[in-house]
């Protein structure tokens, strides 16, 4: 791992996530930080991708939760 700009943070684990976490990082020659440090990438790069998405949505028109079940409903969805 390439040690430019880390940071060191405190973070607060379930006792069985963190057990999890140390089985994990022997398993794959890993260590947590770098198990911790890809998931939270992952995570914001889903976010990055749903923002992107609604970005692209903003000028569809809305649509009521209600007339959405309606429609379903008269479709023999729900």
């Amino acid at each position: 791992m390439t040690r430019i700009n880390i940071r060191r943070a405190t973070i607060y684990l379930d006792s069985d996530l963190h057990k999890a976490l140390r089985i994990k990082a022997a398993e794959t020659d890993r260590s947590v930080s770098n198990l911790v440090n890809t998931a939270v990438r992952r995570s914001l790069a889903e976010d990055a991708v749903d923002l992107a998405a609604f970005g692209d949505r903003v000028h569809e028109p809305t649509v009521a939760f209600e007339d959405v079940l309606r429609d379903l409903k008269s479709r023999g969805k729900l």
